[in-house]
């Protein structure tokens, strides 16, 4: 008879699965311009992301206030569809990696 080997569990320690998480995390930064109204920007926030008017109200007042704004985050392909569709908006839009 050969020796079975031991079988372990999986890591389940939360900061390796953040940290893997976290690694892959991307995020879309809206911009401040001088173009759209604060208005426009908060219905661009509530129409394509689906978010409440007071998350939509907060995030538009720290793109006007601070110049910019985190408005999504996940992997890369999605940000990139985030920004292009910002982008459609006439809103002014990047992405990065999520940990810079």
């Amino acid at each position: 008879m050969g020796v079975v080997p031991a079988l372990t569990a999986p890591d389940t320690r939360p900061d390796v699965a953040e940290a893997t998480s976290t690694a892959d995390a991307w995020v879309t930064i809206v911009w401040n311009d001088p173009v759209n109204l604060m208005t426009y920007v908060t219905y661009v926030f509530r129409t394509y992301f689906g978010y409440p008017t007071e998350k939509a109200e907060h995030l538009m007042r720290q793109v006007h206030e601070e110049g910019r704004a985190v408005v999504s985050t996940g992997n890369r392909e999605a940000m990139e569809i985030d920004v292009q569709a910002m982008h459609s908006y006439g809103l002014w839009a990047t992405m990065q990696r999520g940990g810079q």
